[in-house]
């Protein structure tokens, strides 16, 4: 099942990506056949930002980027919204593409679901 989560909030401040990602993770540990993909847009596109400190006890959202990529995951940073962040694919996690929209429709079309998050 190929199962696509678009992510919008920012890593931090709301639990939203926070949660997307946990699930992200789970999903193949539950279905070894599941083909999860990630298409972080606006500001979730900092999620992937390489080099989060964080605070002991706290989560890191590029570690949880990371094992996504790590269990066969694909994660896709929307182009536009790079940029309008001043970010370069060289400042992200390694793994994590920058993308376009005609990527995120055809990975629209081809998921049997669709997590907005």
């Amino acid at each position: 099942m190929n199962i696509l989560f678009i992510l919008n909030d920012p890593p931090y401040g709301t639990e939203r990506v926070y949660n997307a990602l946990r699930l992200a993770i789970a999903l193949p540990k539950a279905d070894s056949e599941a083909a999860i993909t990630v298409f972080l847009m606006a500001d979730a596109v900092l999620a992937a930002k390489a080099g989060q400190k964080t605070p002991e006890g706290y989560y890191n959202v590029e570690r949880m980027i990371k094992r996504v990529l790590a269990s066969g995951g694909k994660v896709l940073l929307c182009g536009t919204c790079m940029d309008a962040r001043g970010l370069t694919q060289s400042e992200m996690a390694e793994g994590a593409e920058s993308s376009t929209m005609d990527a995120l429709a055809a990975a629209t079309v081809a998921a049997d679901k669709v997590l907005v998050f």
